[in-house]
Protein backbone atom coordinates (compact mmCIF):
# COMPACT_ATOMS: atom_id res chain seq x y z
CA UNK A 1 0.00 0.00 0.00
CA UNK A 2 1.83 3.27 -1.06
CA UNK A 3 2.91 5.68 1.66
CA UNK A 4 -0.08 8.62 0.83
CA UNK A 5 1.69 10.48 3.78
CA UNK A 6 4.47 11.30 1.74
CA UNK A 7 2.35 13.12 -0.57
CA UNK A 8 1.44 15.75 2.06
CA UNK A 9 5.03 16.58 2.40
CA UNK A 10 5.43 19.77 0.35
CA UNK A 11 7.09 23.14 1.87
CA UNK A 12 6.21 26.23 -0.64
CA UNK A 13 7.12 29.84 0.11
CA UNK A 14 5.44 33.12 -1.26
CA UNK A 15 6.28 36.78 -1.86
CA UNK A 16 5.05 39.47 0.77
CA UNK A 17 3.71 42.96 0.15
CA UNK A 18 4.40 44.76 3.33
CA UNK A 19 3.51 47.78 1.83
CA UNK A 20 0.24 46.34 0.84
CA UNK A 21 -0.45 44.73 4.74
CA UNK A 22 0.06 47.98 6.21
CA UNK A 23 -3.48 49.32 4.25
CA UNK A 24 -5.23 45.66 5.51
CA UNK A 25 -3.87 47.40 9.10
CA UNK A 26 -5.51 50.72 8.84
CA UNK A 27 -9.03 49.20 7.35
CA UNK A 28 -8.73 46.82 10.42
CA UNK A 29 -8.91 49.86 12.93
CA UNK A 30 -11.99 50.71 11.80
CA UNK A 31 -15.50 48.82 13.37
CA UNK A 32 -16.63 45.96 11.89
CA UNK A 33 -13.38 45.39 9.34
CA UNK A 34 -14.45 41.66 8.11
CA UNK A 35 -18.21 42.98 7.04
CA UNK A 36 -16.27 45.90 5.32
CA UNK A 37 -14.09 43.28 3.69
CA UNK A 38 -17.29 40.64 3.09
CA UNK A 39 -19.32 44.15 1.35
CA UNK A 40 -16.67 44.97 -0.78
CA UNK A 41 -16.35 41.32 -1.98
CA UNK A 42 -19.85 40.97 -3.10
CA UNK A 43 -20.20 38.78 0.00
CA UNK A 44 -17.53 36.15 -1.23
CA UNK A 45 -14.37 34.98 0.75
CA UNK A 46 -16.49 34.87 3.77
CA UNK A 47 -15.51 31.61 6.21
CA UNK A 48 -18.02 29.39 7.62
CA UNK A 49 -19.91 31.23 10.54
CA UNK A 50 -19.06 28.36 12.78
CA UNK A 51 -15.48 30.00 12.48
CA UNK A 52 -15.24 32.17 15.50
CA UNK A 53 -12.58 33.51 17.79
CA UNK A 54 -11.79 32.03 20.99
CA UNK A 55 -11.51 35.53 22.82
CA UNK A 56 -12.23 39.47 21.47
CA UNK A 57 -9.50 39.72 18.97
CA UNK A 58 -8.89 41.37 15.53
CA UNK A 59 -6.24 40.43 12.72
CA UNK A 60 -4.62 40.86 8.92
CA UNK A 61 -2.11 39.28 7.55
CA UNK A 62 -1.15 37.24 4.53
CA UNK A 63 -1.78 33.72 4.61
CA UNK A 64 0.84 30.25 5.68
CA UNK A 65 -1.29 27.83 4.22
CA UNK A 66 -1.49 24.25 6.09
CA UNK A 67 -2.64 21.07 4.77
CA UNK A 68 -3.19 18.41 7.77
CA UNK A 69 -4.28 14.83 6.77
CA UNK A 70 -8.13 14.39 7.90
CA UNK A 71 -8.17 11.78 10.43
CA UNK A 72 -4.81 12.05 11.64
CA UNK A 73 -3.89 15.24 12.44
CA UNK A 74 -0.50 16.46 13.64
CA UNK A 75 1.01 19.74 15.27
CA UNK A 76 1.50 21.87 12.43
CA UNK A 77 5.39 22.80 13.84
CA UNK A 78 7.16 23.23 10.39
CA UNK A 79 4.52 26.10 9.64
CA UNK A 80 5.77 27.98 12.95
CA UNK A 81 9.33 28.00 11.18
CA UNK A 82 8.30 29.21 8.08
CA UNK A 83 6.22 31.76 9.06
CA UNK A 84 7.41 35.48 8.80
CA UNK A 85 6.57 39.01 10.59
CA UNK A 86 2.92 39.78 8.70
CA UNK A 87 1.64 36.13 8.68
CA UNK A 88 -0.99 34.52 9.71
CA UNK A 89 -1.51 30.67 9.53
CA UNK A 90 -4.35 29.12 8.17
CA UNK A 91 -5.05 25.29 8.88
CA UNK A 92 -6.90 23.22 6.80
CA UNK A 93 -7.72 20.27 9.62
CA UNK A 94 -10.38 18.84 7.75
CA UNK A 95 -13.36 20.53 10.51
CA UNK A 96 -12.40 17.96 13.07
CA UNK A 97 -14.11 19.53 16.44
CA UNK A 98 -12.19 16.71 18.87
CA UNK A 99 -8.64 17.12 18.32
CA UNK A 100 -6.80 20.42 19.11
CA UNK A 101 -4.12 21.74 16.46
CA UNK A 102 -3.12 24.49 18.29
CA UNK A 103 -2.20 25.47 21.79
CA UNK A 104 -0.71 27.95 24.46
CA UNK A 105 2.84 26.89 23.86
CA UNK A 106 2.54 26.45 19.96
CA UNK A 107 0.94 30.44 20.13
CA UNK A 108 3.66 31.60 22.09
CA UNK A 109 6.79 30.20 19.55
CA UNK A 110 4.48 31.91 16.51
CA UNK A 111 4.37 34.99 18.43
CA UNK A 112 8.12 35.45 18.55
CA UNK A 113 8.37 35.11 15.44
CA UNK A 114 6.45 37.71 14.61
CA UNK A 115 3.46 35.60 12.95
CA UNK A 116 -0.23 37.10 13.87
CA UNK A 117 -2.52 34.42 14.63
CA UNK A 118 -3.95 31.36 13.48
CA UNK A 119 -7.09 30.36 11.48
CA UNK A 120 -8.31 26.47 11.79
CA UNK A 121 -10.79 24.50 10.07
CA UNK A 122 -10.68 22.49 13.22
CA UNK A 123 -9.81 23.11 16.96
CA UNK A 124 -7.43 24.55 19.06
CA UNK A 125 -6.95 24.72 22.81
CA UNK A 126 -5.21 26.58 26.03
CA UNK A 127 -7.20 29.22 25.00
CA UNK A 128 -6.44 31.08 28.51
CA UNK A 129 -2.47 31.21 28.03
CA UNK A 130 -3.43 32.18 24.47
CA UNK A 131 -5.55 35.07 25.90
CA UNK A 132 -3.06 36.21 28.52
CA UNK A 133 -0.01 36.42 25.61
CA UNK A 134 -2.65 38.30 23.53
CA UNK A 135 -2.16 35.92 19.99
CA UNK A 136 -5.61 35.16 18.70
CA UNK A 137 -6.88 31.28 17.17
CA UNK A 138 -10.33 31.14 15.36
CA UNK A 139 -11.52 27.62 15.18
CA UNK A 140 -14.52 25.72 14.81
CA UNK A 141 -14.78 24.33 18.55
CA UNK A 142 -12.28 24.44 21.40
CA UNK A 143 -11.15 20.99 23.44
CA UNK A 144 -8.23 19.37 25.55
CA UNK A 145 -7.60 16.73 23.38
CA UNK A 146 -4.22 17.26 21.34
CA UNK A 147 -2.47 15.58 19.14
CA UNK A 148 -0.69 12.28 18.68
CA UNK A 149 2.12 14.31 17.93
CA UNK A 150 3.47 14.32 21.55
CA UNK A 151 3.12 10.73 21.92
CA UNK A 152 4.39 9.38 18.36
CA UNK A 153 6.82 12.34 17.54
CA UNK A 154 5.77 12.51 13.94
CA UNK A 155 5.20 15.72 12.93
CA UNK A 156 5.68 15.85 9.31
CA UNK A 157 2.60 14.66 7.73
CA UNK A 158 1.71 17.96 6.01
CA UNK A 159 1.69 20.62 3.05
CA UNK A 160 3.00 24.34 3.81
CA UNK A 161 1.97 26.82 1.25
CA UNK A 162 -0.32 24.74 -0.87
CA UNK A 163 -3.97 25.60 -2.22
CA UNK A 164 -6.54 24.50 0.46
CA UNK A 165 -9.82 24.80 1.82
CA UNK A 166 -10.90 26.24 5.19
CA UNK A 167 -14.49 26.83 6.10
CA UNK A 168 -15.64 26.91 2.57
CA UNK A 169 -13.47 29.13 1.45
CA UNK A 170 -10.16 28.44 -1.29
CA UNK A 171 -7.36 30.08 0.39
CA UNK A 172 -3.74 30.37 -1.17
CA UNK A 173 -0.64 30.98 0.05
CA UNK A 174 -0.34 34.84 0.20
CA UNK A 175 -4.04 35.49 0.43
CA UNK A 176 -4.85 38.31 2.36
CA UNK A 177 -7.13 37.37 5.89
CA UNK A 178 -8.80 39.82 8.08
CA UNK A 179 -10.56 38.27 10.90
CA UNK A 180 -12.37 39.92 13.77
CA UNK A 181 -15.24 38.97 16.34
CA UNK A 182 -17.69 38.12 13.64
CA UNK A 183 -15.54 35.73 11.73
CA UNK A 184 -12.64 35.25 8.92
CA UNK A 185 -12.57 37.08 5.10
CA UNK A 186 -10.21 35.89 2.46
CA UNK A 187 -9.06 38.33 -0.06
CA UNK A 188 -7.44 36.46 -3.07
CA UNK A 189 -3.78 37.91 -3.26
CA UNK A 190 -4.41 39.25 -6.85
CA UNK A 191 -7.66 41.19 -5.76
CA UNK A 192 -6.15 43.02 -2.81
CA UNK A 193 -4.95 46.37 -3.84
CA UNK A 194 -8.05 47.17 -4.98
CA UNK A 195 -9.95 45.33 -2.44
CA UNK A 196 -8.40 47.29 0.04
CA UNK A 197 -8.69 50.56 -1.60
CA UNK A 198 -12.70 49.83 -2.10
CA UNK A 199 -12.94 48.63 1.66
CA UNK A 200 -10.75 51.88 2.69
CA UNK A 201 -13.97 53.67 1.19
CA UNK A 202 -16.02 52.23 2.66
CA UNK A 203 -14.74 52.46 6.26
CA UNK A 204 -14.58 56.19 5.75
CA UNK A 205 -18.26 56.37 4.23
CA UNK A 206 -19.62 54.13 7.23
CA UNK A 207 -17.52 56.28 9.95
CA UNK A 208 -18.90 59.47 7.96
CA UNK A 209 -22.57 57.67 8.55
CA UNK A 210 -21.99 57.02 12.63
CA UNK A 211 -21.84 61.16 12.79
CA UNK A 212 -24.92 61.58 11.45
CA UNK A 213 -26.33 58.75 13.35
CA UNK A 214 -25.21 60.77 16.53
CA UNK A 215 -27.05 63.59 15.59
CA UNK A 216 -30.04 61.97 15.37
CA UNK A 217 -30.60 62.06 11.94
CA UNK A 218 -32.89 59.58 10.44
CA UNK A 219 -33.49 56.86 8.03
CA UNK A 220 -34.62 58.89 4.72
CA UNK A 221 -32.02 61.57 5.98
CA UNK A 222 -28.83 59.34 5.94
CA UNK A 223 -30.12 57.91 2.33
CA UNK A 224 -30.72 60.89 1.24
CA UNK A 225 -27.09 62.03 1.97
CA UNK A 226 -25.37 58.30 1.51
CA UNK A 227 -27.26 56.41 -0.63
CA UNK A 228 -27.13 53.33 1.38
CA UNK A 229 -26.95 52.85 5.62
Amino acid sequence: MPDVSSDLRVFNDFERNPDLLKKFDKVLEAYSAAAIFADVQYRTGVMDSAIKPAFRAKVTGQAVTVQLSKGDLVDPLKALEMGQPGDVIVVDAGGDVNTSVCGGLMGGLAQNRGIRGMIVDGTGRDTDELEDINWPIWTRAITPRGTHTMFSGRKDELSINVPIACGGVVVNPGDFIVADLMGVVVVPQELAEETVRLAQEQADREEETRKWVAKGKTVEDLLNEFGRI
